[in-house]
């Protein structure tokens, strides 16, 4: 079978009217039973393209066609006829000269616009005058322009203004789609799209809500997306921060402080000193510092969109060098039992007090307690172990300095529990305790003799009494020299006793 030829009012059939034309040999295969219907092919074209209103269902004995635009058939809106008996078709009041005809009924729309959207009307007759009709319908989209966002509010303030964002141009038969940071953007509490999705509403914008966004738009043809847009949310200041955060320095040295809050736009910055004002700038610089650079300094950040302050204040402490304190004690020889005291007397103000034990950390005991912010040491009832040397340490936050020292003896304790010295004596110390001895022992013989000589009346005594007495002084001074060198000598109090 040869395909039916074309309309002679297009004068020849282009390349693609004979495809077209051969694929309708496919299609064509009547259905008396079935109503007349027209296929798009295809529903959605974009501009420029070609579109087929392909019949089917047509009757065997069909002899005419008239296709209209619109959904009605009249006259004033009919594109094209075409007879079966004479092979020709006329042209409508509605023929565009981009519309062909075949046999079949089919019609073709070459190079269609966005005016060649919606619906066409073929009505089909018969030799007996019976009519059946049918509507098609497609849709012709143009390539989509590349979108752009406006904003009905170029600088928003965070958390007082709510936005609207829209992506321009609007676009029939167009849908919209929004993305912030490239992830898709779905209705939430702090956001609503409206106007077909057109529309994108932030509520009470925060800096968190900068952005970027894009836009897409889509049909079925093409697709074309905005460049990013990012939003200029206006916010803070928000609390300053100071650096370094070092507060106290040495006397000499020189003081660089540094101020920095969050803020859009950025913050302007001031400072003061004591409550009066210093320098309009965002870094502070003092050189040589001294004591009377000790104080209270304070950053104030200014935004001048949002109108607000914010504060922050840094104490600044400036030492100078310390003096070693002085360590006494109540007693550097001790006896164990006993207590002791040791003051530390620091030449500085404002610093702590540290007690060393042989120069290391002292670890406190139950016996011992300090007292008057940490200046005294008292121990009670001393130990042998507490026997060592201390140091008193003072400190501030830029230096530290050690006292001199003191050495604590302890005395070890005797028996029965007295403080004793079990020790021998030196030589010179007994042949001191000997003579002094003697001399006592010679003190009381004369006595002696003395008062025997005036119970006697002066009479001598004879050679043999006198013999006799002299053996026993010798005697009796042998008998106290040996007990003075093997005696025992204790202290008790500021005397020495013998055992």
């Amino acid at each position: 079978m040869r395909p039916p030829s074309a309309c002679p009012c297009r004068g020849g059939i282009p390349w693609q009217g004979i495809l077209l034309a051969v694929s309708l040999l496919t299609f064509w295969n009547p259905h008396p039973t079935a109503p007349l219907s027209i296929e798009p092919v295809p529903f959605d074209v974009a501009e420029g393209k070609d579109v087929l209103l392909l019949v089917h269902n047509v009757s065997e004995n069909t002899v005419g066609y008239f296709w209209y635009r619109g959904e009605i058939t009249n006259q004033n809106l009919l594109i094209v006829s075409y007879s079966n008996l004479t092979h020709s078709a006329i042209q409508g009041p509605a023929f565009s000269s981009r519309e062909t005809i075949y046999p079949n009924g089919s019609l073709l729309f070459v190079n269609v616009t966005k005016g060649d959207t919606g619906f066409y009307t073929l009505q089909t007759t018969t030799p007996n005058f019976q009519i059946e009709t049918a509507t098609g319908e497609f849709r012709v989209h143009e390539k989509l322009p590349k979108p752009n966002i406006t904003i009905n509010n170029s600088q928003p303030m965070e958390g007082e203004d709510s936005l609207a964002l829209t992506c321009e141009p609007e676009i029939n038969y167009a849908s919209y789609l929004w993305k912030i940071n490239n992830q898709m953007i779905p209705d939430g509490d702090k956001l609503k799209l409206s106007n077909n999705n057109r529309t994108l509403i932030l509520f009470n914008v925060t800096r968190n809500d900068t952005g970027p966004y894009e836009c897409e738009t889509q049909n079925p043809v093409s697709a074309s997306r905005s460049d990013p847009l990012t939003l200029n949310i206006s916010y803070g200041p928000d609390a300053p921060i100071i650096n370094p955060p070092d507060s106290h320095f040495h006397s000499g040295t020189n003081l660089n402080l540094s101020c920095h809050a969050d803020s859009n736009p950025p913050a302007q910055y001031s400072w003061f000193f004591n409550g009066s004002p210093l320098e309009s700038t965002q870094e502070l610089s003092i050189l040589n510092l001294s004591t009377n650079n000790s104080g209270s300094y304070v950053c104030v950040a200014h935004n001048s969109v949002t109108n607000l302050n914010r504060t922050t204040t840094k104490n600044i402490t400036v030492s100078e060098p310390l003096i070693p304190p002085h360590l006494t004690a109540s007693n550097t020889t001790v006896a164990e039992g006993d207590s002791v005291q040791l003051t530390c007397v620091p030449n500085d103000t404002e610093i702590s007090i540290q007690w060393l034990f042989n120069n290391k950390t002292l670890q406190l005991t139950d016996t011992m307690q300090l007292s008057l912010n940490d200046s005294i040491l008292t121990i009670n009832s001393v130990k042998k172990t507490d026997e060592g040397e201390y140091h008193c340490q003072v400190s501030n936050r830029m230096f530290s300095q050690k006292s001199n020292a003191i050495t604590l003896t302890v005395i070890g304790a005797g028996p029965g529990g007295d403080n004793n010295i079990n020790q021998p004596l030196s030589p010179g110390a007994i042949a001191g305790i000997v003579i002094g001895v003697l001399a006592g022992v010679g003190l009381i013989a004369g006595l002696g003799y003395f008062l025997f000589f005036r119970k006697t009346g002066g009479k001598p005594r004879s050679k043999k009494e006198n013999t006799g007495r002299n053996e026993r002084s010798i005697i009796r001074r042998k008998q106290i020299t040996c007990s003075v060198r093997h005696s025992s000598w204790r202290w008790e109090g500021k005397d020495r006793r013998r055992i």
